[in-house]
């Protein structure tokens, strides 16, 4: 964690006063960045302006009417009486499936309370369902045919989402008080722009680079001052993540030209293109990209920005180039660390998929580089690599404002009115701030 900006005294223990020199060259150091993020947050407001989607139902949207019925509700219901029964012989080395006939109590919506028969498929009896369990169904209202008919969709999961997500927002709030549940807020803005903007936006056919672009950045500029504060910490941090961002942008959409990435490496896109041929699937890869490295470059660089201006605080007379070779060193730990979570976390999310290639026996090569795999591994790499050198360039900014504010403040101050007196005391005040607390006598 960041150390604090204030300090104990050796005798007292109580907080010495923030120093007024130190919060004038912060202060210059904000007006320095924003000259560079003002631009960049007017071109990102112009941006949602222009992609902004409008209200017209797309053409993939009017092709999903058609493939699920109009009116299609998923009420929950519970089992009343159920009867089991062998629908597959067994094979080799798969047992005998069974499957199963359930009459259900509607829970909610317009048909509540009537009784309706359902076949439940042998997945879900081998879960050991039984009577009194909740099953969510799939209704299909019948327009054609008058008749309502229902059949089983998933297993209901409100609860227990439910209960996490407050046991979630409770551990948040405990550990990182204020500053976490405020991170909160930030990510629920940033699902509303997803939802709102950056999805129907690329439904509608709009640019998926400048989709991704504008939404990521407009994410950022909430989320990073939102959690972290006003700051030029938070400021350095968020020009290192917007780097990282068009960096991302600018090597996804070579590496997925050059890669020959069609999009098409899952059943979901498959499904989509059915619904709308039209869409840039290839341009929907190196949305995916962008969007896919907002968490991680977002932990990097207001970590790197920490350090960067602790560092400083520490040792106010040092140079940019002193404040960059440290910093860095934190950096390349992180670095390292950070590229196990982008493997391991892919590796975990694709397991499945993993061991069914294990299961086919297909050379090595073959399935990194075939279209599932490929897609993947272009995508961490690129993500990979705008991530690390996100780092150095954050670094650097935070030296060079660092330092240049305290040029400046030097600079404005007349020579004359800075005695030794007040050079002494400022000295003696930092270093204060670091040394140890004396000894507790036995």
């Amino acid at each position: 964690m960041p150390a604090h900006s204030h300090s104990h005294g050796p005798e007292t223990g109580a907080a010495l006063p923030a120093d007024p020199a130190v919060t004038a060259r912060r202060r210059r150091a904000v007006r320095l960045m924003l000259v560079v993020l003002v631009p960049i947050g007017l071109a990102t407001l112009v941006g949602l302006g222009l992609l902004w989607p409008g209200g017209e139902k797309t053409a993939a949207q009017q092709a999903a009417e058609s493939f699920l019925p109009p009116g299609t509700t998923y009420p929950e219901a519970t089992i009343a009486t159920l009867e089991t029964f062998q629908c597959a012989e067994a094979t080799g080395n798969a047992p005998a499936q069974t499957c199963g006939t359930a009459v259900m109590v509607i829970a909610d919506g317009e048909s509540a309370g009537d009784y309706v028969q359902v076949e439940v498929p042998p997945e879900v009896i081998a879960e050991g369902v039984r009577v009194g369990d909740e099953l969510v169904l799939n209704r299909d209202p019948g327009v054609d045919t008058g008749q309502a008919t229902y059949a089983f969709q998933d297993f209901p999961r409100s609860t227990p989402i439910i209960v996490l997500a407050l046991a979630f927002t409770l551990v948040v709030g405990a550990v990182a008080r204020l500053r976490g549940l405020l991170a909160l807020l930030g990510l629920g803005f940033a699902f509303v722009v997803l939802l709102q903007f950056m999805l129907p936006a690329l439904l509608e056919g709009s640019s998926p680079i400048w989709v991704s672009l504008v939404g990521s950045s407009a994410i950022m500029f909430v989320v990073l001052y939102l959690a972290h504060g006003f700051s030029a910490r938070t400021t350095t941090a968020l020009l290192g993540t917007l780097f990282g961002l068009a960096l991302s942008a600018l090597l996804g959409s070579l590496a997925v030209a050059a890669a020959k990435l069609t999009g098409f490496a899952s059943e979901d896109t498959v499904q989509l293109l059915q619904f709308d041929p039209t869409l840039d699937f290839s341009g929907l890869v190196l949305a995916a990209t962008v969007v896919a490295g907002l968490g991680i470059l977002n932990d990097v660089t207001i970590t790197q920005s920490s350090a960067v201006w602790q560092l400083h605080e520490a040792a106010p007379t040092a140079g940019w180039r002193e404040l960059f070779g440290r910093g860095m060193s934190i950096g390349r730990d992180h670095i390292a660390s950070t590229i196990y979570t982008i493997v391991f976390a892919y590796a975990g999310a694709a397991l499945p998929l993993l061991l069914l290639f294990d299961l086919y026996e297909r050379p090595f090569w073959t399935v990194l580089t075939g279209s599932v795999i490929g897609e993947e591994v272009v995508r961490t790499l690129v993500g990979g690599i705008a991530l690390v050198l996100a780092v150095p360039v954050t670094t650097l900014i935070g030296a060079l404002v660092a330092t240049v504010s305290t040029v400046t403040t030097a600079a404005a101050e007349p020579a004359a009115e800075r005695t030794e007196e007040e050079l002494a005391a400022e000295r003696r005040h930092s270093r204060s701030r670091w040394s140890p607390a004396p000894a507790t006598p036995w």
